[in-house]
């Protein structure tokens, strides 16, 4: 039987990982952060170029959080478009289904750092997202419909080494948790600048 003292030390020198999850990264972050609040203060930047049309390219730059700059390790460009039944070339998806993409990923990634958290091992997630959207509010006609989404819809598959109703509270614990799902229900202010030359 290990005894206290010990147990510390054997996680600081062999890095436990589950899931992908580096459980005592995450743990060492979340202890931090609760002693210095400041330091999860966080500033996430992009920047986008329109192309043609309704064709755009974004990037992530660099961030700021920790008390540091850093920048991402890859710089991936990533485009939006409309498809051609919306007058645009369908060079990339449209900035509403990015939307889709933001909510998956980021509750896929929550589901992951909770559960290598909770010592569940995952062997299957995925998800099918979807939202309602009418047009005529884009472009319009009335003022009756919103212009963004009416309604979103996330189904997940999760298979682990847990029970259906542990691996159910840890989509849950997720759902509670998740930046995207929080901007998407409260939503958040936005200011827009313009520099027309």
């Amino acid at each position: 039987m290990t005894s206290p003292q010990t147990e510390p030390s054997t996680r600081e020198t062999k890095p436990s990982t589950l899931n992908g999850v580096r459980t005592d990264g995450v743990f060492a972050t979340i202890a931090v952060v609760r002693e210095q609040p400041e330091l999860g203060k966080f500033r996430f930047r992009a920047t986008n170029r329109w192309v043609r049309g309704t064709h755009s390219k974004s990037r992530p730059e660099r961030f700021s959080g920790a008390g540091a700059e850093h920048a991402h390790r890859h710089a991936v460009e990533v485009d939006a478009d409309h498809p051609a039944v919306l007058v645009g070339e369908d060079e990339g998806p449209t900035p509403v289904e990015l939307l889709l993409y933001a909510l998956a990923s980021c509750l896929t990634a929550g589901i992951a750092n909770i559960a290598a958290a909770r010592g569940v091992t995952l062997h299957r997630v995925e998800s099918a997202v979807e939202g309602d959207i009418d047009l005529r509010g884009i472009f319009g006609i009335t003022d009756e419909v919103r212009n963004g989404y009416e309604a979103m819809r996330i189904a997940f598959r999760i298979e682990g080494d847990a029970p259906p109703e542990t691996l159910r509270a840890i989509v849950e614990q997720s759902r509670r948790r998740s930046a995207v799902f929080d901007v998407l229900t409260h939503g958040t202010a936005i200011d827009i600048a313009v520099d027309a030359g």
